[in-house]
């Protein structure tokens, strides 16, 4: 296994930060993450581990190792007449798995096209789209104890799973290293999420379907979103608000065109970019940095821009929603 020093991590995170690694090495294999754990430069510097790199906002050169994980390989492990449970390592690209889920007509994953990211990253933050959340297919996880070496399983139960949410984000945050991800999934009757009105209003006339759906997806996303490898991004840069109904009433009396979600809990979930929006920002440039012309929602790298620039931005617009609103918005993407 090789470790390099003084390695640019530009190319390997959404936002094309140029955040510089003391060590950096890349493994292939859970055997490689074992021995690793054993090795000097793993025991005496801090870690982080690299998937896709379309979660996180890289605000400095990381001084410690950098561990890239290329961990492939998708294989059914059980299956009966209505379900099968499809095994994905974690260092599959998540677009490519929802590919072959299709492609397979494995249902459950359809509404999760085209979501950045790696299979290992997807239950970390319990990633969604459309009304569907990977609690929704998960099964099980396998992870590495990262100060140990030593395996352990995560039931559904166990991951603790929230809006964007999971164990992996809190109690045992940087704790570790998942290696897979089983997930349950139909094989036929497969019940369609079409809960979303542009799903619905794309589709018209044509029979819901797993590619179908997809493909609609996939159209809805690449018209909003900015691709990453065109414009420095990492798509929803903040999470929706959820708030009492209570206060949401008490807003709409105002603010009367406000999107909003009802929850089956009795919340409202609030569009995060709407509020963005309504403070100014849509569109806006500072410098290297800035907001998304068609979706408030995202932050953007124009090019030299660094991950402190786009903190201080983002700071910027909590404030002035909380100001307008008194909604807090917390963030998306993960500070590294």
């Amino acid at each position: 296994m090789k470790i390099v020093n003084n390695f640019s991590l530009k190319n390997l995170n959404t936002f094309g930060i140029n955040s510089i690694a003391k060590l950096y090495t890349e493994i292939s294999t859970e055997n490689d993450l074992i021995s690793l754990v054993g090795n000097k430069y793993y025991q005496q510097n801090k870690h982080l581990i690299l998937g896709g790199g379309s979660n996180i906002l890289l605000t400095s050169n990381f001084d410690g190792l950098v561990i890239k994980n290329n961990i492939k390989g998708i294989e059914i492990v059980e299956e009966n007449e209505h379900h099968i449970w499809v095994k994905a390592n974690s260092g599959e690209v998540w677009h490519d798995f929802v590919k072959y889920c299709i492609t397979k007509n494995y249902g459950g994953v359809e509404n999760l096209s085209l979501i950045p990211g790696t299979v290992g990253a997807a239950p970390m933050q319990n990633i969604g789209a459309y009304g569907v959340e990977i609690k929704d297919v998960f099964d099980s996880l396998s992870a590495i104890e990262k100060a140990t070496g030593k395996s352990q399983s995560f039931s559904l139960a166990d991951c603790r799973f929230d809006y964007r949410e999971s164990i992996f984000k809190n109690e045992v945050l940087n704790q570790f290293f998942i290696t897979s991800v089983t997930f349950k999934l139909t094989k036929k009757d497969h019940v369609f999420n079409i809960s979303y009105g542009a799903i619905r209003d794309m589709l018209g006339a044509t029979p819901p379907s797993l590619k179908n759906i997809s493909d609609v997806v996939i159209k809805i996303r690449q018209s909003k979103l900015p691709d990453p490898t065109k414009i420095g991004n990492s798509g929803s840069f903040f999470k929706n608000p959820t708030i009492e109904k209570i206060v949401f009433e008490e807003l709409n009396a105002t603010f009367k065109t406000m999107p909003n979600y009802q929850l089956s809990n009795g919340k409202t979930k609030i569009a995060a970019g709407w509020l963005i929006e309504q403070c100014g920002w849509k569109g806006k440039r500072f410098g290297e940095v800035g907001v998304h012309e068609k979706q408030a929602l995202v932050l953007v790298n124009y090019g030299n821009g660094k991950g402190k620039d786009i903190v201080l931005l983002a700071e910027k617009i909590q404030k002035s929603v909380l100001e307008k609103f008194d909604i807090k918005l917390q963030t998306e993407v993960n500070f590294i």
